[in-house]
């Protein structure tokens, strides 16, 4: 039997040690969160009653938060231009988006923000992405994995002959999704969909 030697520095492990220290921070309301600094990684929660969901939020309600709807990284803004953002300030890059993503749910008729919570931890740039990557492989959020377009911004006049995406479709409301190209998949299906794919991943 080959059994390879544990190395605490391998990057995956360091990586994993990120992840693992996320999902042991504070559970904070979605929607009251204090202004902070710091980029990172986060984990989003919901608890309430749309009926797609009723699967995943039985596993977050009493304070269990065991399976998050979504994950992401807020990255400095250096990062964004290809060098990783080393050595930048990064401001209050993780908390301008998960107002971004709280201001998203507000605009729905269909969710609630006070059904929301996250987690969080500022983080040093280097591994944020693979942070990131690991929660998505452990967890594998709907709205990472199947429901796309929660973490999308406006792309502008001149790109709204692309499809809606599917999140838009599911929980109309933010303006700019509904100036885009409508889906061929109703809501109906793509609800459909979510159960389908909670009985093999939950």
């Amino acid at each position: 039997m080959d059994i390879k030697p544990y190395n605490p520095l391998d990057k995956m492990n360091l990586g994993g040690s990120v992840a693992d220290a996320m999902l042991e921070s504070a559970v904070h309301p979605l929607g009251g969160l204090e202004p902070f600094n710091g980029a990172g990684i986060y984990a989003i929660y919901y608890t309430g009653d749309f009926e797609a969901y009723k699967p995943l939020a039985t596993k977050n309600k009493d304070g269990k938060f065991e399976a998050p709807i979504y994950v992401g990284k807020a990255v400095p803004p250096g990062a964004r231009k290809g060098n990783f953002g080393l050595d930048s300030e990064p401001g209050p890059a993780l908390y301008k988006r998960l107002q971004e993503h709280a201001e998203s749910v507000n605009l729905v008729n269909s969710l609630k923000i006070e059904d929301f919570f996250c987690r969080f931890l500022v983080v040093d740039d280097i591994w944020i992405p693979l942070g990131e990557s690991l929660l998505i492989a452990k967890f594998a959020p709907i709205w990472n994995k199947l429901i796309d377009g929660f973490g999308n911004h406006d792309p502008g006049k001149g790109r709204y002959e692309g499809a809606r995406p599917k999140w838009d479709t599911l929980h109309p409301g933010r303006g700019w999704a509904g100036k885009c190209a409508a889906r061929v998949e109703p809501p109906e299906q793509i609800a459909e969909e979510i159960k389908a794919y909670f009985r093999g991943n939950v």
